[in-house]
């Protein structure tokens, strides 16, 4: 298995810590609002890592945080908790907000057939193991107390800046946000291991703690959870390419000055996916969630078969018209698949060369186009008998989750029926004109719903592929 590693920033050979055995620790959501696409692409490339290592043998163990206190709206320790801003927004408790959008949240990853992590922590619930190395910190002079606040020194970091390749420079022009000065920090790049009173007044969610009322900053939480759950020695550590500074920066600062040695091996980081626009977010445009492409008529797995199709550390322009591109191709991918009869042995030989190949794809820093290449070589291989060929899809299917065997019930909508009918007569109408280039237009555009038109004497009918 080969991986880049943000760390190192280059493709390297994955040696895990323990012979066979994984850990692995993946940055959950923020759960204040819905998940959009570009957040969901991150959770299937590392859903794809995981059943990947599973495939070529690892035994991996995965651990993941829900973050329902401490994140801020700017990373520069500024701005409200987004979860109070959440709650503010839909006139809710914090802990109403925290539920319904965890819920919602692994109902998304249900859909996208992401499998859940075996073990998930909410931020809220580690208060204890929090204020154990914030302690230690402070004992060992690595963080510092101003103004009722903990601060980490990052000047007693060591290589603070070796993951993300910055300098303090770029503090001074802000990274995501504009940062504002702390004046109670003594290095701008300072960040908080736990707010009190002092800085927000108003905070719902709030513990003892022995340097005041309040509560964690959001960094704390996530070396927190894996030291808990993992251990001190990670394999990898995953997020999306925003996560690198200052969040994944931080982590690996506060871990190994708590622990005193080098905390996890391998970085790996989701690029994003953009808009026309730019870079996704929740602030701007069309506010593109799983559950409005589903309104609009798609499946999820069309939406994972879109980003399977792109490396995961290549940006993606997401627009409905390589969606629907995506969802034609995956139409037709699982008609070919549904089409094979069962015939023949298994050829144990011929399984052993499609079984390599789609390790070696995985191998190649997880290169998901190569595996849908694999699988597409196999369709066309004459020379391997249809019992080999549905034996080998099941098993690639367990790393691309894209249910290429199972065979779903199709109902129309009665809003869609209406949609069709009124679509038939327009195309009718097109032909009677001799405006074949819009019938077959209308055609193009249905097929890309999931309905065929199916042309007779006696008219037009339609199938749901």
């Amino acid at each position: 298995m080969k991986l880049y590693n943000t760390l190192t920033k280059k493709v390297e050979e994955f040696v895990p810590n323990e012979v066979g055995c994984v850990k692995m620790y993946t940055c959950g959501p923020t759960v204040y609002h819905y998940a959009h696409i570009g957040n969901l692409r991150t959770y299937i490339f590392e859903d794809i890592l995981e059943k990947g290592l599973s495939f070529l043998g690892y035994n991996v163990k995965r651990a993941m945080n829900i973050t329902d206190v401490g994140h801020l709206t700017s990373d520069g320790d500024t701005g409200e908790d987004k979860m109070a801003k959440g709650a503010k927004r839909e006139g809710k408790t914090v802990y109403e907000i925290a539920d319904f959008y965890t819920e919602a949240f692994f109902k998304d990853m249900a859909d996208l057939n992401i499998r859940k992590p075996s073990i998930v922590e909410k931020a809220s619930d580690h208060i204890d193991t929090y204020i154990k190395m914030i302690e230690k910190m402070l004992k060992d002079d690595y963080a510092y107390i101003s103004n009722g606040n903990v601060y980490f020194d990052i000047s007693k970091a060591k290589d603070y800046y070796k993951l993300s390749g910055k300098n303090p420079e770029d503090l001074k022009i802000g990274v995501r946000d504009t940062v504002e000065e702390d004046k109670f920090k003594r290095n701008p790049a300072d960040f908080v291991l736990w707010f009190t009173l002092s800085k927000f007044e108003n905070q719902a969610m709030k513990w003892d703690s022995p340097w005041g009322v309040g509560y964690p900053g959001w960094h704390i939480e996530c070396s927190g959870i894996a030291s808990l759950t993992l251990g001190e020695y990670l394999d990898i550590h995953c997020g999306g390419v925003d996560n690198i500074f200052p969040h994944h920066t931080n982590e690996i600062a506060q871990s190994e000055a708590y622990f005193g040695h080098k905390w996890c091996n391998y970085w790996c980081h989701g690029a994003h996916l953009n808009d026309s626009t730019g870079k996704m977010s929740k602030s701007k445009g069309e506010f593109l969630t799983l559950s409005l492409l589903k309104d609009k008529g798609y499946s999820p797995l069309d939406y994972r078969y879109f980003c399977l199709n792109s490396h995961y550390r290549s940006s993606l322009v997401f627009s409905y018209e390589s969606l629907d591109g995506a969802r034609n191709a995956l139409l037709k991918l699982k008609s070919r698949i549904l089409a094979i009869k069962k015939i023949g042995e298994l050829d144990s030989d011929k399984r052993s060369i499609y079984m390599d190949k789609f390790a070696l794809a995985i191998g190649n820093d997880l290169n998901t186009s190569l595996m849908l290449t694999v699988l597409y070589d196999l369709l066309k291989d004459e020379d391997v008998n249809g019992t080999t060929k549905l034996n080998l899809i099941a098993e690639f299917d367990k790393v691309l989750s894209l249910d290429l065997l199972k065979e779903e019930k199709k109902e129309v909508s009665s809003d869609l029926e209406k949609e069709i009918l009124s679509k038939i007569e327009e195309r009718k109408e097109a032909k009677k004109n001799k405006d074949f280039v819009k019938a077959d237009a209308i055609r193009d555009e249905l097929l890309a719903k999931g309905v065929r038109l199916i042309d007779t004497r006696e008219g037009t009918s339609y199938e749901l592929v």
